[in-house]
């Protein structure tokens, strides 16, 4: 374990503090932590040692939280990677203990990725996440306002696992003020989930549900297909997802916009 001397530290409660871990007993406490969080028990979902330290040798991160009694309760690692020539940083997971949520430490925990990535070079970071987890949208698309540029379907090569990629530009600045977003559409409802509906000018919703393990499977599992459908059509349109809310008890909504709108060129090869 390395202490820091990041500027993320800042945002964590008092009492909590952050370090860089690349040595093999931090890694066991964050690989302990990580399987207890996703609720792993077949090993080869494990965190690799040895993996994880030649990631970090090599411009990857590997950045903890810990509470005011020394306790790992939140983690997070990723690598460098490239894509058409351009590098970026690439998290490939970030958990916190099912304890400490609501704290701000998976906010954290990014912008202590941010850090590691801007300090080798890279100008953006990218992740995906699970496109009908409305909480996990909502704190990628809104509060840390990165952007969703793409659509990967059976992403780890097995079934239910699509997933949207974001792109994070860098540096990251948790003080930047959050642009304004339209008010969602009265059409949107149970009756519409997983399809786009249009919203002001070229803007769409594309709803879903609100808490989509409160909805039986077989629900689920046609909204999960017309949500990829919808996706791969938005994104060959060339709009990206920069919003995710809360519209109704049943239904939150994905905001599309399109790409020239953000100013900045949003790209997924």
């Amino acid at each position: 374990m390395q202490a820091t001397s990041l500027r993320a530290e800042s945002l964590l409660p008092q009492g909590y503090s952050a370090a860089r871990l690349n040595d093999p007993d931090g890694l066991r406490e964050a690989d302990a932590l990580y399987r207890r969080v996703f609720g792993y028990t077949d090993p080869s979902f494990s965190l690799n040692p040895n993996l994880v330290t030649s990631l970090c040798h090599h411009g990857g991160s590997s950045v903890g939280v810990f509470d005011e009694f020394r306790e790992l309760v939140g983690y997070a690692y990723g690598f460098a990677g490239i894509d058409d020539g351009q590098s970026f940083h690439f998290s490939q997971a970030a958990v916190v203990d099912h304890r400490q949520q609501g704290r701000g430490l998976g906010r954290t925990l990014k912008y202590l990725q941010a850090e590691e990535a801007a300090r080798v070079g890279h100008r953006e970071m990218r992740w995906t996440f699970d496109p009908l987890l409305v909480r996990n949208a909502h704190f990628n698309l809104d509060s840390l306002q990165a952007v969703g540029v793409g659509f990967l379907p059976r992403y780890f090569e097995r079934r239910e696992s699509d997933r949207i990629l974001v792109n994070w530009e860098l540096p990251a600045d948790a003080n930047r003020e959050r642009c304004p977003k339209p008010t969602p559409p009265p059409t949107l409802g149970r009756s519409r989930w997983g399809t786009a509906v249009a919203g002001n000018g070229n803007d769409r919703w594309i709803p879903l549900p609100a808490d989509a393990n409160a909805v039986p499977a077989e629900v689920r599992s046609r909204v999960s297909e017309r949500i990829a459908e919808t996706l791969r059509a938005t994104f060959d349109e060339r709009h990206v997802l920069i919003g995710c809310s809360i519209v109704s008890d049943d239904t939150a909504a994905y905001l599309a916009v399109p790409r020239e709108s953000l100013g900045t060129e949003q790209e997924h090869a």
